[in-house]
Formats: C-alpha cells, sequence, structure tokens
C-alpha cells in the first residue's frame, strides 16, 4: 500500500504566503563534538543531518557550514565569555538563511522532523550545542554600498572566513540604541577598507517549547545581538587588526558587552579537512 505523504497540499501552500529571498530570520548553531567523536560527528552531520535535518525543509533556503581549529579557538575573545564555557567550546558553526515571513511555518516542519530523526536513530548524540539560536534579521551593513553580493547570497558566495559576535546590551531598554550605534557608528568604520564585505545583524528569538532537549532555551532573547561578518580572507590575516579590540571599543560605547567574537573557516563539503585540527 502506498504511504499517503498528503502530496496533493504542496500545490495549495506554493500559492499562498511570503515567498521572497530576504534572509528574514536565521539558525546560527555552534556545537562542540564530544572528544573522539569528532570524525563520527562530521560525517554524520555533512552526509545526513546537513540535508535532512536542514537543506531539506521548507523556506530554509541557504546553508553553509564553519569550522574552527585550534589556532582559530584560541583567538577567541573574551576570555570569560557568557556564550561559551570555555571560550574555545563549539568547534563547528552552521549558518542557515530562512525565508522573511516564514519562521513559524518553517519551525512547525522543523519540531517535527527532529522528532522523527530522533526516533529513527538519526541524530548524533555525542555533541553539545554551545549557542544555537534562531534569529530575526535586524539589518545589513555592506563595506561597497550598493557593488558585490547582498546578504542573501552570502551563504553562497565563496567567502574565505566569517567571525560570529555576539553582543548583551546592558538592559533591554538599550538594544535599540546599542543596534543604532553599531549601524550608525561602529560597523560601517569596521568595514571601511577591510577585508569584511558585509555584516549581518540578527537579534535571537526563544525556541518553542516543544524542541530537543538537549538543545537548551536561547538567552539573552531581550538584550542580545548577533553579527556575522563575513570576509574575502582567512581571519587569521586581519584579527589583529580588525577584531582583537572589540571588546573593548564597544565597552566604551557604554552600551553593551562583548560576550563572544570567535573567527572560523569554511569547510569543504564532503571532506574531513580539518578535524584533525580541532585539539
Amino acid at each position: 500500500m502506498t504511504e499517503d505523504t498528503r502530496a496533493e497540499v504542496y500545490g495549495e501552500l506554493a500559492a499562498v504566503g511570503p515567498y521572497g529571498v530576504r534572509p528574514g530570520h536565521a539558525l546560527i548553531t555552534m556545537v562542540e563534538p564530544h572528544p573522539g567523536q569528532e570524525y563520527a560527528y562530521n560525517r554524520w552531520y555533512e552526509d545526513d543531518h546537513y540535508y535532512a535535518g536542514a537543506m531539506a525543509m521548507p523556506w530554509m533556503y541557504a546553508g553553509r557550514r564553519w569550522v574552527a581549529t585550534r589556532e582559530l579557538q584560541l583567538l577567541r575573545l573574551p576570555e570569560k565569555s557568557a556564550v561559551a564555557q570555555p571560550v574555545t567550546a563549539g568547534c563547528y558553526l552552521s549558518t542557515y538563511w530562512i525565508t522573511e515571513g516564514r519562521y513559524d511555518h518553517h519551525m512547525k516542519w522543523t519540531v517535527g522532523i527532529n522528532k522523527r530523526l530522533n526516533r529513527d536513530g538519526r541524530v548524533h548524540q555525542a555533541r553539545t550545542h554551545v549557542f544555537t539560536a534562531f534569529q530575526d534579521h535586524e539589518a545589513t551593513v555592506y563595506r561597497d554600498g550598493a557593488a558585490g553580493p547582498r546578504d542573501f547570497h552570502a551563504l553562497d558566495h565563496p567567502y574565505q572566513g566569517l567571525v560570529l559576535e555576539v553582543i548583551d546590551a546592558e538592559s533591554p531598554e538599550r538594544r535599540p540604541e546599542l543596534l543604532e550605534w553599531l549601524l550608525a557608528r561602529r560597523l560601517p568604520r569596521a568595514l571601511a577598507g577591510s577585508p569584511a564585505a558585509l555584516v549581518t545583524v540578527f537579534r535571537p528569538t526563544p525556541l518553542p517549547g516543544d524542541r530537543m532537549t538537549y538543545v537548551k532555551q536561547v538567552e539573552g532573547v531581550d538584550t542580545r545581538l548577533t553579527l556575522l561578518w563575513f570576509l574575502e580572507g582567512d581571519p587569521r590575516a586581519c584579527w589583529a587588526e580588525r577584531f582583537a579590540g572589540a571588546v573593548e571599543e564597544v565597552a566604551e560605547s557604554g552600551l553593551g558587552r562583548v560576550e563572544l567574537v570567535a573567527p572560523f573557516i569554511p569547510t569543504v563539503p564532503g571532506t574531513d579537512r580539518y578535524v584533525d585540527q580541532l585539539r
């Protein structure tokens, strides 16, 4: 007997709702495989979960994986982070764009598919979610104005590095002021003449109550901003000049504190490149 997959509903769903290309939302997830599980985790994620647990889902239209070798982990700031304990935790980062206005629809599917993947034994349990959150897009700042790739291209364009920066405002009431300062002053100044082509700014949203139990509820929903810096070169080449002073710069503004600045390079899909450089 043929399984009823309700195929007729797909045509109805395609005819309604937003279907633009703007990244209105994102999933940003930083994970630490347990010691001894590095190769197994990488193969599971690349060979199965990246597709079955992400890219095959409705409205998740772009994705990219990043890795922090031990050398990159040791560049992270600040030494004591509210995001990662220790600050070196979380050697893999996955970033995904979700179509604007489709967050609720995507979440219904993602909760359902992850329950199914768990039931079917297709989830690698030997890992820790260090920083996993769905996020709403606030703004994108470009180095070159209207020239160059847009934010919706960012996960497909061959950027050579990414820096994840997490900033907490002093209070929920001050987050709009922090965002305004970033957009009007800090980010344009930092981008000028730098290898960073663009910065996307997001704010985290709470995870649903029926999420997987191994993913902790999102912290800092009312105060936090998450920045993704997309680099045209290796982050090590510009770290001292462009990112090493981020903690002090934000602190001097009096608007917030940097909880994490972490550099990554892209993984090479289908390979185990860099897995032997994580520890």
